[in-house]
């Protein structure tokens, strides 16, 4: 099982390659490919067929990038595209890249020829949009990071391919919109105002049946579950705390949430990490259980400490389900305070750390790594 990690501040793209085992004593980790890259890749995103990548790049200037992912799963670059500030998040449909980042975000075709990316069709802007239901916007203890800590931070389609859904850190609101058949352009845009001031929506992710929306709160470590309605409209139905009750959220901050993938009907757990905003705090990973709509059950079945703060990654990600192990689903984990990428398993009941590596350069200088996509 292959997949790909990037680093935030580094030109290379890792293909990491897990070996997974019914003994989990017996699962490996290990970096298979070491490919040239066009910048730091903060975030990654595969065309539906895998043949593509597509990724934000953390430079001066700005851009995003595509690279062609060969049949060993090397990555070959093929172009790159200035955005305004700097992305935190890409995503993509068949025909159209879609980025944002603090104020502003872009809309580009993809070139239907190689999977490259086309001319700009669309910008957005955010800072003067909407109403404001202030978060906390001081004491960023990381740094501003091209205002991605104070504007919007994620971009994700619905699963029908009609919607987009963007968190917006800043603005303490998700913003909604529908894409035309335009080329894949916005419109109809509409906030939904976080249920907290301190919230801080930081990324989303919705349900495969296209009814709820999950958004995880960077400042007060929550999960919040959205109802969507059938024009657009969110609405809060319950919220769910992401770390211990005995902790106190003004230590983390709240980086990824996910779902599980199912071998057939709905998604069964939802995962949740946070950051320890300083080296000695560790991080976490929650689980929760889902019912067949996509509503938390009950309390979180387990809240996972991390081996490390988990820098300004932590970043979770779900791996395909392996045939024969239906029982056990795999999650990478990604770390840019030591650079190490972890492969946890969680059973039903319990986490566990089933292997893990360390990107590091010729020097070896310990590299950040940033997000991962399985292949």
């Amino acid at each position: 099982m292959d997949f790909i990690v990037g680093t935030f501040y580094t030109p290379r793209l890792f293909t990491l390659r897990f070996t997974p085992d019914k003994d989990i004593r017996k699962c490996k980790l290990e970096i298979k490919h070491t490919s040239d890259a066009i910048g730091g890749h903060s975030w990654l995103s595969l065309s539906s067929d895998k043949k593509t990548l597509y990724t934000t790049v953390w430079a001066s200037p700005p851009a995003v990038a595509s690279y062609k992912v060969n049949t060993d799963h090397t990555l070959t670059p093929l172009n790159s595209k200035p955005v305004r500030a700097m992305s935190g998040y890409v995503c993509n449909s068949s025909t159209t890249i879609y980025s944002a980042g603090g104020p502003t975000g872009e809309i580009y075709a993809i070139d239907q020829s190689d999977g490259s990316i086309g001319p700009l069709l669309q910008q957005l802007e955010f800072r003067d949009q909407g109403a404001e239901n202030d978060g906390q916007r001081s004491g960023v203890a990381h740094g501003d990071f091209g205002g991605l800590r104070h504007g919007s931070h994620s971009i994700d389609i619905s699963p029908n391919g009609k919607n987009i859904y963007i968190a917006d850190i800043g603005k303490n609101c998700i913003w909604s919109y529908t894409i035309s058949s335009d080329q894949g352009k916005l419109e109809n845009q509409q906030q939904w105002l976080a249920s907290r001031k301190n919230d801080g929506p930081r990324h989303c992710w919705p349900h495969p049946d296209g009814k709820i929306l999950y958004s995880v709160q960077e400042h007060s470590c929550y999960v919040d579950i959205l109802s969507i309605s059938d024009s657009g409209t969110l609405d809060l139905i319950s919220g769910v705390r992401i770390i211990p009750e005995d902790t106190d959220e003004k230590n983390y901050w709240a980086d990824e949430v996910r779902l599980s993938r199912p071998v057939s009907g709905a998604p069964r757990f939802l995962y949740a990490s946070t950051r320890g905003l300083e080296k000695e705090t560790k991080g976490y990973v929650a689980v929760f259980a889902l019912d067949e709509e996509g509503l938390v059950k009950g309390e979180a079945i387990e809240i996972y400490g991390t081996a490390t703060s988990g820098g300004i990654a932590n970043a979770v990600e779900p791996a395909p389900i392996v045939e024969g192990q239906e029982d056990v689903e795999y999650l990478a984990l990604t770390d840019s305070e030591e650079g190490y990428v972890f492969v946890l398993s969680f059973d039903g009941s319990k986490i566990t750390e089933v292997a893990r590596t360390q990107l590091v350069d010729e020097d070896d200088k310990t590299l950040a790594a940033a997000t991962a996509v399985w292949l």
